[in-house]
């Protein structure tokens, strides 16, 4: 049986890497990447610019059975390659895997979301995803997968080194206190999405932690994992009252050994040397 072709888009960002290295010891995986030239001499990855190339040359050539955004850049230039990726579906066997976030429900503070939920957002980037998921809700429900993903951790993810970064110069952390979230790791997030490829499924999935936790609780314990550090904390109060932040998985659960609490990935963090 040939080997699945997968397509990530946006492979040379941190989410998408995980992802290759997740999947390309199994599929034939291919990836784009556009300024990190130390990708181009990986026979995998093809260069891709946003807002200069035709998403579709790249789709010639490599024709693959799924294809997986991560794209970031450009709001305007993001909806015209999907807009592609949706002509280029229809015509052809593939299934497109979108990674979505939980800011799609970032108007909804009162409550967690779910899968079904009525997607709302007061924020440029949420109603950038939004745009992008009604224009996949058009195509054949089994040719594409949105994945909600709330705030990304782990020891190489932008979040943490930003963290291990005002630690080592003393500078301000920002916390807030109000915002309960639910959180995942690169590790996680990559084993659930190799997960749904190899089951080939469709639908809408929240891929977070099944529980909740305060934005500033949760940074503090990752201080406290990363070392004997003394973190100067910035709180920062948007309102008064708790405000949710969170995409919690109901209708399409997981496996068991798939799904994960924040305290794992608390644990995660390896201390600093």
């Amino acid at each position: 049986m040939d080997k699945k072709k997968i397509l990530i888009l946006g492979a040379s960002g941190f989410i998408g890497n995980a992802i290759y290295k997740e999947l390309c010891s199994y599929f034939d995986t291919y990836g784009t990447y556009c300024s990190n030239t130390s990708f181009s001499k990986n026979q995998q990855f093809y260069r891709y610019d946003l807002e200069e190339d035709d998403i579709f040359h790249v789709l010639e050539k490599v024709n693959p059975d799924f294809i997986i955004s991560a794209l970031r850049g450009n709001f305007g230039s993001q909806i015209q390659a999907h807009q592609h990726l949706m002509e280029y579906i229809i015509k052809h066997e593939s299934k497109l895997y979108f990674i979505s976030s939980a800011n799609v429900f970032d108007a909804y503070s009162k409550f967690p979301s779910y899968e079904s939920d009525k997607t709302l957002s007061e924020s440029v980037y949420g109603r950038l995803k939004i745009k992008i998921e009604n224009m996949m809700m058009r195509l054949p429900k089994e040719k594409t997968a949105i994945l909600r993903v709330p705030m990304v951790f782990g020891n190489t993810s932008p979040r943490v080194k930003e963290i291990r970064t005002c630690l080592e110069n003393n500078e301000p952390i920002d916390v807030f206190p109000n915002l309960i979230i639910n959180v995942t790791n690169d590790d996680k997030l990559t084993q659930q999405i190799h997960y749904l490829i190899n089951r080939d499924k469709s639908g809408v999935f929240h891929l977070g932690s099944v529980d909740l936790i305060q934005h500033e609780e949760f940074i503090k314990e990752v201080i406290k994992r990363m070392g004997n550090f003394h973190p100067l904390l910035k709180r920062v109060f948007t309102t008064n009252e708790d405000r949710y932040l969170a995409a919690l998985p109901k209708d399409n659960k997981l496996p068991k050994n798939l799904r994960i609490r924040y305290q794992d990935i608390i644990d995660h963090h390896i201390t600093v040397d």
